[in-house]
């Protein structure tokens, strides 16, 4: 059997459950956003040498693959659903607050790409927060979305913005967007 199956050459694709869709469903276009998200932070854990945030990375992109599942999911396939919980949701935020907590995180805006690793974390971070506003669309078109797939997303963003900060820590890179001695809002915890 081949991957190459043709049933995709009419703009529709499969649903979980066999549903038939258009390619430019909503739900299409959100559990589409987050394989890309898994995609780029699979590149962005090859290149990175940070070995907690490698670990980290990959356990994310284990997660996504069920966030992924569950906006793939039907309402009339839901009791087949992967599920996204608080737990989930709580993980990241202890990670985040775990980050934050680095003595020298970042206590500004930063200017992507002031370094391999930290650059391709940026990329991930934006397609992130694409994958969370298409959830968000999903929901708002009337699908039930689970709200801690939404929450999931935002969290995420958040903490793959402090893996740049880490790692740019860790190589002893400045890469605050702004110079001198005027800083902006502090919207972290860490910008404190």
């Amino acid at each position: 059997m081949s991957i190459a199956t043709t049933h995709g050459d009419s703009g529709q694709t499969g649903l979980a459950g066999g549903v038939r869709v258009s390619k430019a469903d909503l739900r299409v276009e959100a559990y589409g956003s987050v394989d890309e998200l898994n995609t780029v932070l699979g590149f962005a854990r090859s290149i990175c040498h940070h070995k907690e945030i490698c670990a980290w990375t990959e356990d994310i992109q284990r997660t996504l693959f069920r966030v992924g599942g569950a906006l793939a999911t039907p309402p009339e396939n839901r009791k087949n659903a992967p599920v996204i919980s608080l737990d989930d949701v709580d993980a990241l935020t202890k990670l985040v607050h775990q980050i934050e907590a680095t003595e020298g995180i970042l206590s500004d805006w930063s200017l992507p790409g002031a370094h391999t690793e930290s650059a391709a974390y940026e990329i991930a971070r934006t397609v992130c927060r694409r994958a969370e506003r298409n959830a968000v669309r999903l929901a708002e078109s009337g699908v039930e979305v689970a709200p801690e797939i939404i929450a999931y997303l935002n969290r995420l963003s958040d903490l793959i913005w402090l893996f740049g900060r880490l790692i740019e820590l860790t190589a002893g890179i400045d890469a605050r967007l702004r110079t001198g001695e005027t800083e902006g809002p502090q919207w972290s915890r860490a910008w404190k």
